[in-house]
C-alpha cells in the first residue's frame, strides 16, 4: 500500500491568522473557459505581529494574472507564487494596507464542482470547507471574517441573472452585451459562506414580514419550466422563518433571501449568507415527481440551511475542528421544527433509525471520529453522521438535563454574547454552564471522545421490601487511536410501568442522580434502589432516546412485548417491539447458519396484527412499527462473521410469516386505506400512504402479490405510492412480467426527468440478489446515467454499495470489483464523491472471513492505484488501517 499521505491537522496546533482581512471586493468577468476574478483586500496586521512577518494566502490550482500592494507591482523579490499558495514576503510596513490580486479561471472545465464551476449553462459556487481558494488567493479560513461586495459582470444573453451574498447594491448595461449587478453583504462572513450564481433561470417570488415589522423579498431561482415545482420549497421557507423566530428568537436580517437550485452539487444544500445554494432534489415537488419522503426532506433541509444564518453564519466556527459546533446545532434545530410540523413521535423515531443506520457503524468501524475530531488530513471527509447527528444527539441531551426554559436562556445568551464572532464548542458549553450554574465539564465528553457508549441494565424487585432495583453499569468500546475510554455523563430517561400500562410511582430514590425521569449515569457502575414500589414494574429504558447509547437488558419477555404495546413513551413503545424483532431475525440467521429450520414465534406475529390494526396509533408510528429493521442493522447488531445471504433469508422468512398469519388483517386494512381524494403531503396523509405502502410490501409475499402490486402501480396517482409498487415488483418479483412492464412503464414516463429516473435508478440498484451486479454494469451505460452527476452516481452506485447488502457483497467479489471500478471513475472527476462513496467499506471487518479477504483486497486496490486524490487516498488508508 502507497503511504504519501498528506499534511495532518490538528486541534493543538490552531493559532489565531497573523493577518486580518476586514473587506473583501471581488469582481467577476464570467467567460465559461477565461473568467477573470479581480480581488480588492483589506489586509491588517493583527496586533502584536511583526512587520517582518510574511503574509501566505492559500490556493488550489490557481493561476495569478498580476498582483499589486497599495497600488504598486511588487518587484518579484517580495512575492512568491505557485498554484496552490501566494506568499507576501515583505508586507508594507503600516498595519493596514491594500492587496490587489487578479485570477484567471475556467469554470467550464471544473468538473470537481468546487470553487466557481459552470454546469447545465449556470455559473455557480461550493466554498465549503475550503472552495474559496480556488477563485482567487485568500486566508481561506472560517476565522477570517471580512465584507464582502461583489460586482458581477456577464453577457446578458448568457445570464441574464446575476446573484450574490447579501443585498443589491447597483446594476446596469454595459457595452457589447454585457450587463452587470453589484451586491454587498454588511455582515461580516468567511470566506466558505461566499456565493455566486449567474445564469437564465425561472423565479418564484414571495416576501414575509419580520417580527419587527421588516419586510424580506423572497424568490427561489429554479431551471426555466419548473417554477410551479418550487411551490412546496416556498412554503416551507416561510414557516421555518416564523418558527426561528418564535421558537429562538431569531430574525432574519437582510433585505432579501434567495434560493438557488442546481442539477449539479455534491452536498444537498450550502447556507451561503442571504443566497444559499441547493442540490434541485430538495427543491423541486409535486405530487407527480415527488414522495413523501421527498417532501419532508425539502421541509427539513429548506429549514436546515435557513437556520445555520444564525447558527453558522451569524456565528460561525473558529476553526474546521468545531464544525459541529454549527451542524450538530442546526441539525437539532432542524430536528425540532420538524417534530413541530409533523408528529414528533414519529419524527423521533425516524432520527434514531438514521442514526443507528450511518453514525452507530462509524463510531464501531475504522472512520470512527469524536464530534469534535482532534486531527484530520482532509475535512471534506468529516462531513459525517457523527458530526452531524450524533452532534445533534449531543445539543438534544443538553436540553434534556437542563429542562426546555434553561437550554433556551443558554442559546440567547449564546447569541448575545458570540453574534459576530467564530466560536468553539467551549463557547457553547460555556454559555449552558453560566446560565445553570452546572458543571458540564464530565458532561462535555461527548464532544471529545469517540465510541458508542453501552448500559448494561439488569434489575431486582423485593416484594417484602417494596424496592426496585437496577444496576446500571457503562462502557465504551475503544477506537481508533482511543483505546482507553473515560467515564460519561449519560442521562437515561426512564420509566417504570404498572401491569396496567400506568407509570408506578416511588417514594425515594438512592444510588444515583435522579431528576424529572431521568437518571444521570456518571460512574462506572450505579446500584439505582427505588423504594415504595408496589408491583414488579416493566423497565422503560432511554426514553424518547435520551442519549445515543445502546442497551444490553436483562428484560423477560414477557415486558419486551407488554412494553410493545403498553408503553406509554411512543419511541419505547416502537423500540420494545423493534428489539423483538431484531432478536427474531438474529435467531433465523444463527438457525439458517447452522441449517436448521427457522422457527418464529406465533406471538410475536400476532403483536404484528395488533399493531397494525390498532386505531389507537397513528398510521404513521404503525409504518414504522411494522418495517422490519434493515440487513445492515441486524449486521451490526450480529457484530462479526456476517453472511448477508443469510440474513437476507431470514428477514424474507419473518416478513413471509408476519404476512401469512395476518393476511385477512391486513388485506382489510389496505383497503380501508385507499384514498380518493385530492393529493396533499401534510404528515397525516403522508402517514397513510406510508401504511398502506408497507401492508403492499406483505401482502406482495402471498400468492398473487405480482398482481397486487402491479395493481397498485397502474393506479396510483402519486409518486409516493408509484415508487413503493415499483419498488414491491422489482425486489420481490424480480423479471416477473409485472415487474418488467413496470420498470418500462415508469421509464417511459420519467425518462426525461433526471430527479424521477434516480429513482428508477435507485430501484434496480437495490434489487436483492447476486444478478444485480451486472444490472447495474449495464445500467452505467444508459443515456440518463452521467458519472459527471453526483445525483445520479449516488442513485445508481451509491444505492448499489451501501443499501444493496447481498448483491454489493456477492460471495465472488464481483460486486467489490464493480465498485472499484467506478469508485475509481468518479475520483477521475470529483474526488469528494468518490471519498464519500467509498466509505461503503467502513464495515468490511465484520464479516465472514471469504468476504472480508475480497473487501480488503478491493480497498487495496484503491489504495495502491497512481496519483489518487488525497480524500479518497484518507478515506481508504483509514479504512483499511
Amino acid at each position: 500500500m502507497r503511504t504519501d499521505t498528506g499534511q495532518v491537522f490538528k486541534l493543538e496546533d490552531y493559532r489565531p491568522s497573523d493577518y486580518l482581512i476586514p473587506e473583501t471586493s471581488l469582481t467577476f468577468r464570467l467567460s465559461p473557459e477565461a473568467t477573470h476574478v479581480t480581488a480588492v483586500l483589506t489586509v491588517e496586521r493583527r496586533d502584536g505581529i511583526a512587520a517582518s512577518v510574511p503574509l501566505v494566502l492559500d490556493g488550489d490550482g490557481l493561476t495569478l494574472r498580476s498582483i499589486a500592494i497599495d497600488g504598486q507591482e511588487p518587484s518579484p523579490a517580495d512575492f512568491l507564487v505557485t498554484p496552490d499558495q501566494l506568499t507576501i514576503i515583505s508586507p508594507p510596513a503600516t498595519r493596514c494596507f491594500q492587496l490587489r490580486i487578479e485570477t484567471v479561471l475556467a469554470p467550464a472545465q471544473n468538473e470537481a464542482l468546487m470553487g466557481l464551476y459552470r454546469s447545465s449553462d449556470v455559473y455557480c459556487t461550493q466554498c465549503e470547507a475550503e472552495g474559496f481558494r480556488r477563485i482567487t488567493y485568500f486566508l481561506d479560513r472560517p476565522d477570517i471574517l471580512s465584507v464582502y461586495t461583489v460586482r458581477i459582470e456577464a453577457q446578458r444573453r448568457e445570464a441574464p441573472l446575476l446573484l450574490s451574498n447579501g443585498n443589491p447594491a447597483d446594476g446596469g448595461e454595459l457595452a457589447g452585451g454585457w450587463h452587470y449587478a453589484v451586491w454587498h453583504d454588511p455582515f461580516p462572513k468567511p470566506s466558505y459562506l461566499f456565493a455566486l450564481v449567474a445564469g437564465d433561470l425561472g423565479k418564484i417570488s414571495d416576501s414575509l414580514v419580520t417580527l419587527s415589522g421588516r419586510k424580506v423579498e423572497l424568490g427561489i431561482y429554479v431551471e426555466p419550466g419548473k417554477e410551479r415545482l418550487a411551490g412546496y420549497a416556498m412554503d416551507a421557507l416561510k414557516r421555518s422563518m416564523k418558527w426561528d423566530e418564535e421558537a429562538f428568537g431569531r430574525e432574519y436580517d437582510l433585505d432579501v433571501f434567495n434560493i438557488v437550485a442546481v442539477s449539479d452539487f455534491n452536498m444537498g444544500a450550502m447556507e451561503n449568507k442571504g443566497l444559499n445554494i441547493f442540490n434541485d432534489k430538495y427543491v423541486l415537488a409535486d405530487q407527480e415527481t415527488a414522495t413523501d419522503a421527498d417532501f419532508a426532506n425539502i421541509e427539513a433541509i429548506i429549514a436546515h440551511e435557513y437556520f445555520h444564518n444564525w447558527t453558522g453564519n451569524r456565528i460561525t466556527c473558529r476553526d474546521w475542528f468545531q464544525l459541529c459546533l454549527k451542524e450538530g446545532l442546526t441539525v437539532f434545530r432542524d430536528h425540532e421544527f420538524s417534530a413541530d410540523q409533523r408528529s414528533r413521535a414519529v419524527k423521533r423515531i425516524a432520527e434514531v433509525r438514521t442514526l443507528r443506520a450511518h453514525q452507530f457503524p462509524e463510531d464501531q468501524g475504522p472512520l470512527a471520529h469524536p464530534v469534535r475530531p482532534r486531527r484530520y488530513r482532509e475535512i471534506n471527509n468529516f462531513y459525517t453522521a457523527t458530526v452531524y447527528e450524533k452532534g445533534s444527539e449531543v445539543v438534544r441531551m443538553i436540553h434534556t438535563i437542563l429542562g426546555a426554559e434553561t437550554f433556551r436562556a443558554g442559546m440567547d445568551l449564546y447569541f448575545e454574547r458570540h453574534d459576530g464572532q467564530a466560536a468553539t464548542i467551549e463557547d457553547f458549553i460555556k454559555v449552558f454552564e453560566d446560565v445553570s450554574g452546572r458543571d458540564l465539564s464530565q458532561f462535555s465528553l461527548w464532544y471529545h471522545q469517540a465510541g458508542t457508549p453501552n448500559l448494561t441494565v439488569s434489575s431486582a424487585y423485593n416484594p417484602a421490601a417494596r424496592e426496585f432495583t437496577l444496576e446500571i453499569e457503562q462502557s465504551v468500546p475503544p477506537t481508533p487511536a482511543e483505546s482507553r475510554k473515560r467515564l460519561m455523563h449519560i442521562p437515561l430517561a426512564f420509566g417504570l410501568v404498572g401491569a396496567g400500562g400506568e407509570a408506578i410511582a416511588h417514594s425515594g430514590v438512592e444510588g444515583a442522580n435522579v431528576e424529572d425521569g431521568v437518571i444521570h449515569i456518571r460512574k462506572r457502575r450505579h446500584v439505582v434502589r427505588f423504594s415504595g414500589i408496589v408491583e414488579r414494574p416493566a423497565m422503560s429504558l432511554n426514553r424518547g432516546f435520551s442519549a445515543p447509547v445502546t442497551l444490553s437488558v436483562e428484560q423477560r419477555p414477557d415486558d419486551q412485548f407488554f412494553l410493545a404495546g403498553h408503553d406509554s413513551d411512543a419511541f419505547s413503545r416502537w423500540q420494545s417491539f423493534n428489539t423483538l424483532l431484531t432478536d427474531a431475525l438474529i435467531a433465523g440467521f444463527r438457525q439458517i447458519l447452522d441449517h436448521r429450520p427457522t422457527e418464529i414465534s406465533a406471538r410475536l406475529t400476532e403483536l404484528a396484527g395488533k399493531t397494525a390494526g390498532d386505531e389507537a396509533l397513528e398510521p404513521a408510528y404503525r409504518a414504522l412499527a411494522l418495517a422490519l429493521p434493515g440487513e445492515a442493522d441486524i449486521a451490526r447488531d450480529i457484530g462479526k462473521n456476517i453472511d448477508p445471504d443469510a440474513i437476507f433469508a431470514a428477514r424474507e422468512a419473518l416478513a413471509v410469516a408476519i404476512a401469512e398469519a395476518n393476511r385477512e388483517i391486513f388485506s382489510k386494512l389496505y383497503d380501508r386505506l385507499a384514498d380518493n381524494g385530492p393529493f396533499s403531503p401534510d404528515a397525516a396523509s403522508a402517514g397513510r400512504r406510508a401504511l398502506r405502502n408497507v401492508l403492499l410490501d406483505y401482502l406482495s409475499l402471498l400468492p398473487g402479490g405480482a398482481g397486487l402490486a402491479a395493481g397498485h402501480f397502474q393506479s396510483a396517482t402519486n409518486m409516493t405510492d408509484r415508487a413503493a409498487a415499483l419498488t414491491v415488483l422489482a425486489h420481490r418479483h424480480h423479471g416477473s412480467p409485472e415487474a418488467t412492464m413496470a420498470l418500462a412503464d415508469f421509464e417511459a414516463k420519467y425518462g426525461t426527468d433526471p430527479l424521477v429516473m434516480d429513482k428508477w435508478f435507485q430501484t434496480q440498484a437495490s434489487v436483492p440478489g447476486p444478478q444485480t451486479v451486472d444490472a447495474v454494469r449495464a445500467l452505467t451505460s444508459h443515456p440518463a446515467f452521467s458519472m459527471a452527476n453526483p445525483n445520479r452516481v449516488r442513485a445508481l452506485i451509491g444505492t448499489f454499495s451501501s443499501a444493496n447488502q447481498t448483491g454489493f457483497h456477492r460471495a465472488d467479489g464481483q460486486g467489490y470489483r464493480l465498485f472499484v471500478e467506478t469508485v475509481l471513475q468518479v475520483e477521475k472527476r470529483n474526488p469528494q464523491v468518490a471519498a464519500r462513496l467509498a466509505t461503503a467499506l467502513r464495515s468490511w471487518r465484520s464479516l465472514e472471513p471469504v468476504r472480508q479477504a475480497k473487501a480488503r483486497e478491493a480497498l487495496l486496490s484503491i489504495a495502491n492505484t497512481e496519483k489518487l486524490s488525497a480524500d479518497l487516498r484518507d478515506i481508504v488508508e483509514r479504512t483499511l488501517a
